[in-house]
């Protein structure tokens, strides 16, 4: 049975090994993500907290003018007096197909000014979003981020899609390993197991003054007991994310119904009516919690969307984040979409992304997450070592006193 579980491991490390190797490499990138980001610019994020903060209509005034032609989208607000205001918004991008023409009938504007119909400018092939750094307390804009352009999105794209995007071979192909990690780290587990303690003692610890092959070995399966548990959690939610499947079957295991998406509460469209500002649609929710740790604005679409606003309270972990839907004409909330009340498979898949990142408690699980997939790196390796030397090896005779000696060693 070892003999055919030992080929499983081996020929499914041969062919997925590489991808393996890149997500580690490119996961132990990604973990501290925001934290190199905010130590790369801090001037982008932290401001003198002085005197009183500026209306945020007027924060986002300063935004679309830093970015001419740009539309804001979001406004995300920290209850932290010294963050500033981020706000998001996108450029028009070219048109996909057909040439404008000169002159439009009085049916098109009539349907462009219907209500419920989007701007076509900012919906029409429009590009990604750029973050502003906006000062709160001076409207002073500190600088610009583009997630798109920059280094850790190329990371993340490899990470997730060989660079080849979402739906492509490339993100079938991470798919198929990532699964295939799963039952490599299974029989890895079974390979490891020792049958007695004086094994089990050689197979916790690095024996560092051996010899080059027994180092390489001993890497490999100490390596694999320390992180075996964190990497198949990794690698169970990541399959999650990736596979419908998966996320099916994480509903079925918590005896919940995958929710179908709703549409978002409208807005009572009134023409003689301007739309409140931000601030007042802000004020609406700060009567529902004082104690948020951020406030995540979206602006209406168009003339029948509300505002929607996702806050996180003080505390909560990652993705938990209440929703609260603002009418853009009279400031009432008219809908809300609370965390307490999603059923236990959502609550749970909410957790899935905070730990896959190692996100879920902070900087503790971050430098934990940062470890595990660095000592993963180590597997594919060490692996490759270890199959190296043992096809490189020429057959020999051994007594029974050799051949108890090297199974000792090689343990596999």
């Amino acid at each position: 049975m070892k003999v055919f579980l030992r080929n499983i491991h081996l020929y499914l490390s041969l062919a997925a090994g590489v991808v393996i190797l890149c997500s580690c490499i490119t996961g132990t990138i990604l973990v501290f993500e925001k934290e190199i980001n905010q130590a790369i610019n801090p001037q982008y994020y932290h401001v003198d907290a002085k005197g009183q903060q500026m209306p945020i209509a007027l924060l986002v005034n300063a935004a679309i003018k830093e970015v001419p032609k740009s539309k804001a989208t979001s406004v995300l607000v920290y209850n932290d007096p010294a963050r500033s205001v981020e706000v998001s918004v996108t450029l028009p991008g070219k048109k996909t197909s057909g040439t404008p023409h000169p002159e439009k009938n009085k049916e098109s504007v009539k349907a462009e000014a219907a209500p419920g119909k989007k701007d076509k400018k900012s919906n029409e092939g429009r590009k990604p979003q750029i973050t502003v750094f906006v000062n709160p307390y001076t409207g002073q804009v500190l600088g610009q981020y583009s997630k798109k352009e920059s280094f850790f999105n190329t990371v993340e794209m490899l990470h997730r899609f060989l660079l080849a995007g979402k739906d492509s071979a490339g993100d079938m192909i991470v798919g198929i390993c990532t699964l295939l990690f799963l039952f490599i780290l299974i029989t890895g587990v079974i390979l490891w197991w020792p049958k007695t303690k004086a094994v089990l003692r050689q197979r916790i610890k690095v024996k560092w003054d051996a010899n080059t092959k027994r180092l390489v070995h001993d890497l490999h399966l100490v390596t694999g007991f320390y992180t075996s548990v964190f990497l198949i959690v990794i690698v169970l939610t990541g399959l999650i994310m990736s596979f419908k499947w998966a996320n099916t079957a994480l509903f079925a295991l918590t005896g919940s119904k995958q929710a179908e998406k709703q549409e978002a509460p409208h807005s009572k469209f009134m023409a003689a009516q301007k739309p409140v500002s931000i601030d007042v649609a802000l004020r609406s929710v700060n009567q529902k919690t004082n104690t948020a740790e951020y406030y995540n604005l979206r602006l209406p679409a168009d003339t029948t969307a509300a505002y929607s606003v996702n806050i996180l309270p003080k505390g909560a972990f990652e993705n938990t984040s209440d929703a609260y839907f603002i009418d853009q004409y009279s400031g009432r909330i008219i809908g809300s979409e609370l965390f307490a009340n999603k059923s236990l498979g959502q609550r749970v898949r909410s957790f899935v992304k905070p730990v896959h990142t190692g996100a879920v408690y902070g900087v503790p699980t971050k430098i934990l997450s940062f470890v595990i997939c660095l000592l993963a790196c180590i597997f594919p390796v060490t692996g490759v070592m270890m199959w190296l030397n043992r096809i490189g090896k020429k057959p020999k005779r051994k007594n029974a006193a050799g051949i108890k000696k090297e199974l000792t060693v090689e343990g596999v």
